[in-house]
């Protein structure tokens, strides 16, 4: 259970955290009161932070996060909307690395970013596996072909979609066509049963992104992905807690090419309703 407290000094009783809590668990009373709970409001508390953050004076704090713990947002270092859209648009899929690793401070860094992601609920399930020897990423490498290898013997129409042939052939002629030579492998996982894949893959897209903004290069690892979950040698390589799932599999490194110009895309295809 989650506690409210409120600074009866600062609040002005504005009533933005009434209006800001998701799921409308804080009223104030009548006149004059501060903020507080309804009737079971400290059971049902998402900790998401959306009162503390609204609130002007600083008057509203959770017992998991007081106000002065929290970084006050900085309108400086927002990016105006025309940086934004070239940042987006600018990002790559990186899949050729220089041999040089990234620092863990660095891959620390990335993590904490993408743990800000959005989760159903605030239920922030994501957990993260970080492979920091390339010798252990090589192995992960290994076991990707060697499932390919069998989803070309026994599953040959999904060895057509993944196009399996052309990647073992390209893997047995010498060439990292699995992990690109990447030096980290960023692995996010969580219950395998519960509804969270579409958090941990919500997290991985925050933590690429942040890749960018450091100088570092990123792709998802889509075949590394598949083994992950339909291998079970390497399901046995990963040792993930019990119960738990690969949901998504990240390459990470410094890129070993700068790119010089935004390539086209598709227009995108909308219904206007």
């Amino acid at each position: 259970m989650t506690q409210i407290y409120v600074d009866r000094d600062k609040c002005n009783q504005c009533g933005l955290c009434v209006v800001e809590c998701p799921i409308r668990i804080i009223r104030i009373r009548e006149q004059d009161s501060v903020p507080s709970w309804v009737g079971g409001g400290s059971r049902l508390c998402l900790n998401c932070g959306h009162c503390v953050a609204v609130c002007p004076p600083g008057a509203v704090g959770l017992e998991t996060m007081k106000p002065e713990e929290c970084t006050p947002t900085r309108k400086d270092l927002l990016p105006t909307p025309e940086q934004v859209e070239h940042f987006l648009k600018s990002r790559r899929s990186v899949r050729v690395y220089q041999e040089q690793p990234v620092e863990r401070e660095k891959l620390a860094k990335l993590i904490d970013i993408a743990s800000y992601a959005p989760s159903g609920h605030n239920g922030q399930p994501v957990e993260w596996l970080v492979l920091t020897d390339k010798k252990d990423v090589r192995r992960l490498a290994e076991l990707t072909a060697d499932w390919l290898r069998w989803v070309i013997k026994e599953e040959p129409t999904l060895a057509g979609m993944l196009q399996a042939k052309r990647v073992v052939a390209g893997w047995d002629s010498g060439a990292d066509v699995v992990a690109r030579g990447a030096p980290h492998l960023i692995i996010a996982h969580t219950d395998q049963y519960g509804v969270h894949a579409g958090d941990c893959t919500i997290a991985l897209t925050y933590l690429e992104l942040a890749a960018y903004s450091l100088g570092l290069g990123a792709c998802w690892a889509g075949y590394m992905q598949g083994a992950a979950v339909l291998y079970p040698p390497m399901i046995e390589a990963l040792q993930l807690p019990e119960g738990h799932q690969s949901f998504g599999v990240m390459m990470v490194g410094y890129p070993a090419h700068k790119l010089s110009r935004i390539p086209l895309r598709n227009k995108p295809r909308i219904a206007w309703r």
